[in-house]
């Protein structure tokens, strides 16, 4: 018998995978290798991160965003105060008035608002440069707060000329003459002296788009160019410097001309003080600017100085402050060779300005309430 045929074909059987020593299946080294060339021709695998979360980069961008403008924002709230400070410094005129007497207690102003007639072309029978309306404000260090008007034509010692009406110690020697007989009649040291050119009312109250003034009486009157109806009106600027120039109408003369100037400022500065104002920086460059030509003041006072002025004249000139004149024994007398003036009560006005050095003084004292 023929055994088997030596050409028959043997089927390979695949090799099953080995178990390696740890139990894991391991296959043939061949079947390993092929594995590997086959994974060598494969672009390798990238791992794919997970997105992360966008909350972090929008907080990222928003602080980007927010950090610069608050910068900006600091910057413009530091910048423009200093910008108004600077423009309001460079229009503010200053010159000597000062006495340098020795200091008193609490912070004495005196404002006198003066005219120049004669280049506007105004009739009222005064001539030049005069002192129309001076005004005394003390604060004391404790008590009230006082703005005394001293009416113009008040008789008084004027140092180095003897007797005469109180404004004639401007026109004599402007200034430091006036603040010297100021000083000499009330004993008080002024610590600031504010000119208020009235001239410059009407671009000041143009400034701040008007105020409302109040006078219970009509007018007419020639000399100034005022024509009121009695009663409360809007006035622009051309109407609150006729306004504040009107003397001849007035049963009280000077004295009640100074009570409308006073009214002026006082209306002036409460327009300031509102949000139309406060909220717009060009009106805040404009009524830096039309204020700080209207006035003038002594070396030593700066813009600063009066913001700090005019927070306490503000309550000043309110409802419940102390305004008036001192106690006055004849309003047309006649001490010869200077025509008429206003003779203070000699009996009284010392006490009366003792009253307003120490702050005790009451609206009783005065004697012309002025409204």
């Amino acid at each position: 018998m023929r055994g088997p045929r030596a050409d028959t074909a043997v089927r390979a059987v695949p090799r099953t995978p080995q178990r390696s020593a740890h139990g894991v299946n391991r296959l043939d080294p061949a079947l390993a290798q092929v594995g590997e060339c086959y994974r060598s021709r494969r672009p390798p695998r990238t791992a794919v991160a997970a997105p992360a979360p966008d909350r972090p980069r929008k907080r990222f961008r928003k602080r980007r965003i927010i950090v610069p403008l608050l910068l900006l924002l600091i910057m413009a709230l530091v910048a423009w105060p200093l910008y108004l400070y600077s423009y309001g410094s460079s229009k503010l005129s200053h010159v000597s008035a000062l006495s340098g007497a020795e200091d008193t207690p609490g912070r004495t102003i005196l404002f006198a608002g003066t005219d120049k007639r004669s280049e506007e072309g105004i009739n009222d029978g005064v001539e030049g440069q005069r002192s129309d309306s001076i005004m005394l404000v003390h604060i004391p260090e404790t008590g009230n707060p006082s703005l005394i008007s001293l009416p113009r034509d008040t008789y008084v010692e004027i140092p180095g000329y003897g007797a005469g009406k109180l404004n004639s110690a401007y026109s004599r020697g402007g200034p430091e003459l006036l603040v010297e007989t100021v000083e000499g009649l009330s004993g008080l040291t002024v610590d600031h002296y504010v000119e208020v050119g009235m001239d410059g009312i009407a671009n000041l109250v143009g400034a701040v788009g008007g105020v409302e003034l109040c006078l219970d009486y009509d007018v007419s009157d020639s000399f100034s160019g005022l024509e009121w109806q009695a009663g409360c009106h809007v006035a622009d600027g051309t109407t609150a410097l006729a306004f504040s120039r009107m003397r001849y109408a007035d049963p009280l003369g000077d004295i009640g001309r100074t009570a409308r100037q006073r009214q002026v400022i006082a209306q002036v500065i409460n327009e300031v003080m509102t949000p139309s104002v406060l909220l717009n920086p060009f009106k805040q460059r404009d009524v830096v600017g039309s204020t700080a030509e209207v006035l003038t003041v002594d070396q030593d006072t700066n813009l600063l100085d009066l913001v700090r002025v005019a927070m306490p004249l503000r309550g000043i000139m309110g409802p419940d402050g102390i305004i008036g004149t001192p106690p006055i024994a004849d309003m047309n007398y006649y001490p010869g060779g200077v025509g008429s003036t206003v003779l203070l009560d000699p009996n009284t006005v010392d006490e009366f300005f003792a009253k307003v050095r120490d702050g005790s003084i009451t609206q009783d004292d005065v004697a012309v309430n002025l409204p």
